[in-house]
């Protein structure tokens, strides 16, 4: 919060004294009047004089896992329905794409990749970068384990 302790909020003083009477009322034990205000105020103040409970209520865990439960999951139907109907329309594509370019994919893929030919320096490139995604790769792999058991 942005307030400055040094200057304290303004107080309005028309509920300062409802606020001052309601406790006045409650400690004289007067009866109930017909300011709504000031009632509430009342069962403030005596909510505030009863002690607090030593312990929280018997079933403290179980409503709070049973409030934390229905805040956590939400409703994620449609979701995973257009999850799917993406997925489909995903593999639907690419049996088009196979469908009409189906022998001309593979002669297009392998040209783009160097000549594996003894002593060319292409070749060296490429083996060091099949070396580094195969590191990427195993690193990867091992730190996931490492997450899900720890030692």
């Amino acid at each position: 919060m942005n307030i400055d302790p040094r200057k304290p909020e303004p107080v309005d003083e028309q509920e300062w004294q409802v606020q001052e009477r309601a406790l006045r009322a409650e400690r004289s034990g007067a009866i109930a009047g017909d300011d709504p205000l000031l009632e509430r105020y009342r069962q403030v103040a005596r909510a505030l004089r009863r002690p607090l409970p030593a312990a929280p209520p018997a079933d403290f865990a179980r409503s709070v896992a049973l409030r934390a439960a229905m805040h956590a999951s939400p409703d994620t139907r449609l979701e995973q329905q257009l999850l799917h109907v993406l997925s489909a329309l995903l593999a639907l594509s690419a049996v088009a794409a196979m469908a009409l370019y189906g022998s001309q994919w593979l002669h297009a893929f392998a040209a783009l990749l160097p000549s594996m030919a003894a002593g060319s320096a292409s070749a060296g490139l490429a083996f060091n970068w099949t070396l580094a995604l195969a590191a990427c790769l195993g690193l990867s792999w091992s730190l996931e384990r490492l997450r899900r058991h720890p030692r």
